[in-house]
């Protein structure tokens, strides 16, 4: 009992679970409306929708899971660990994807993968007129779309993991007679493993959360079912037995993740640091790793982008342009600037109580984080305007709102980013500045901040860009008339106005390259 109390007279244990307790009231809500339901909605929809909406949500998740960690962790290799021309060039490229949303690159593939589109065409040019691809509509569409816009998650955690790695423990065994396939399989990977384990469930976590890509190719997933629920039907009840059967799916992989990462905590040793010696290629090698980073680049990032520009010189998407741009860009901007440090400002001290203090109640805390990303946007929404207008109706139609939601929705991928960076740096380093007079204050910012604060950056970007591309709470929460750049897209995208579209998508693109340029700014040794 005494332990309970000194752990709540802690002002950041206090500021933790206030933390927790926000999280988890839109999460409370949505589980008392669900368990509340009347049987007979849980029958039919167990009769009907969830079988079919479970298949495809965890299908989806699991392809899309496995194809970025394999583009993540090969691409985090190449630009760190080999040598060639343009090595630079593809190190800050890869990165680029994180500009384009998720329905931005649904519509553009929806275009050249759909009947009688560019790539269809070009296909028939070789296999012959009755040749056929894979509709953008299917398991397949939405699936190359979800893991060319998420592999970048799984690339910068595990770029981040071998910059900041000891490579003596290569050096050992490459000494003792191992192969470089031996040392990358025994030693370099499993070394990586806390921060492949924490792309993977970003990525996890996103597709399973997203709703504009699923949306617009029509793929029914757990999400795009509930958003059906709420707008079509007007069916609250049937949307929060949906919205639970997200969050169940999501609490049973997060507690098998904590369980692996736990097993596989690592401390570095020393804090020195040295370059590992990269592979020099030949002329042959350079010519196949530069035309597998391009073909990823170039699908994820370059063809799209190339698309929207010709699309927004076109005298339609010009016509289009007026001063209400200005507003759309101002509204974006400074809604995903305040949820992104407001996020960093609040996982803070979850990750590092839960890294430094792994008691029962702040992993609690810090797992109790995770509830607002698998919540589905739209549920989401409703849940926070209910509850501030209960609670707090002075704010009800404000800005406010709307920031609350995006940082219960998108912490997590903040925390995906902070956990790595704390647990990386050994807890011996704390304790001698301790030992040598300094305060906790003192401490924190003089030694462990200046180690981990490009491991913050990186947080603090991942949550601003995906704000800036968010659309079902800004859809339901936004003040009446305080329109973003991805309703304007999201408005003219769904009628198939790819051109009308395409000015606001690339404003979107335009306005997270500053955010990404931080993270190929300096050298991320402490990421």
């Amino acid at each position: 009992m005494s332990t309970i109390r000194q752990q709540l007279a802690s002002p950041l244990q206090l500021l933790a679970l206030a933390t927790a307790g926000l999280i988890l009231l839109p999460l409370g809500y949505v589980t008392a409306h669900a368990l509340s339901a009347d049987p007979a909605v849980w029958s039919r929809l167990w009769s009907t929708r969830i079988p079919e909406l479970l298949f495809n949500t965890i299908s989806l998740a699991a392809s899309v899971a496995v194809i970025t960690l394999f583009l993540g962790v090969s691409t985090a290799w190449l630009v760190t660990r080999t040598e060639f021309p343009g090595r630079r060039m593809w190190e800050g490229a890869l990165v680029l994807p994180l500009a384009m949303p998720t329905y931005v690159l649904a519509y553009i593939y929806s275009y050249l993968l759909g009947f009688g589109g560019p790539v269809e065409h070009l296909w028939q040019l070789m296999a012959g007129p009755q040749a056929r691809i894979f509709s953008p509509h299917s398991y397949w569409g939405a699936t190359l779309v979800m893991a060319l816009d998420t592999f970048p998650f799984d690339y910068l955690l595990s770029r981040s993991a071998l910059l900041s790695m000891n490579v003596s423990f290569e050096e050992v065994a490459r000494a003792s007679g191992a192969s470089r396939l031996s040392t990358l399989c025994r030693v370099t990977l499993p070394l990586m493993r806390p921060s492949i384990a924490a792309g993977v469930a970003l990525v996890i976590l996103y597709v399973v959360s997203d709703f504009g890509a699923v949306s617009l190719l029509r793929y029914q997933t757990l999400t795009y079912a509930v958003f059906q629920q709420m707008t079509g039907r007007s069916d609250n009840t049937a949307a929060s037995i949906l919205s639970l059967l997200l969050v169940a799916l999501a609490l049973i992989f997060l507690i098998t993740e904590r369980w692996f990462r736990q097993r596989s905590r690592f401390y570095q040793t020393t804090g020195r640091y040295r370059a590992p010696q990269r592979h020099q290629y030949s002329w042959l090698g350079t010519i196949v790793v530069t035309s597998y980073l391009g073909l990823i680049v170039g699908a994820a990032f370059a063809l799209p982008a190339s698309l929207l520009i010709q699309w927004s010189l076109s005298p339609e998407a010009q016509a289009t342009l007026d001063s209400r741009f200005f507003g759309f860009v101002w509204n974006s901007g400074i809604l995903a600037a305040s949820a992104a440090t407001g996020g960093v400002l609040i996982g803070l001290p979850l990750a590092y109580l839960a890294s430094r203090r792994p008691t029962l109640l702040n992993v609690g805390c810090l797992q109790a984080a995770y509830a607002g990303y698998v919540l589905p946007g739209p549920v989401a929404a409703l849940a926070v305007l209910v509850l501030f207008t209960k609670l707090a109706p002075v704010f009800y139609g404000s800005v406010l709102i709307l920031i609350v939601a995006y940082v219960i929705h998108f912490l997590p991928a903040g925390l995906q980013s902070l956990e790595p960076a704390l647990q990386q740096i050994t807890p011996n380093l704390e304790e001698v500045s301790r030992t040598l007079g300094f305060g906790m204050r003192a401490t924190w910012r003089r030694v462990t901040l200046p180690l981990v604060r490009n491991g913050f950056v990186v947080a603090w970007v991942l949550m601003f860009l995906q704000t800036m591309k968010e659309l079902p709470a800004t859809l339901l929460l936004r003040p009446v008339g305080f329109d973003t750049l991805a309703i304007r897209v999201w408005m003219e995208a769904s009628e198939e106005y790819f051109q009308l579209a395409a000015p606001a998508a690339l404003l979107i693109v335009l306005l997270s390259l500053p955010a990404l340029a931080l993270l190929v700014s300096k050298d991320w040794r402490a990421a």
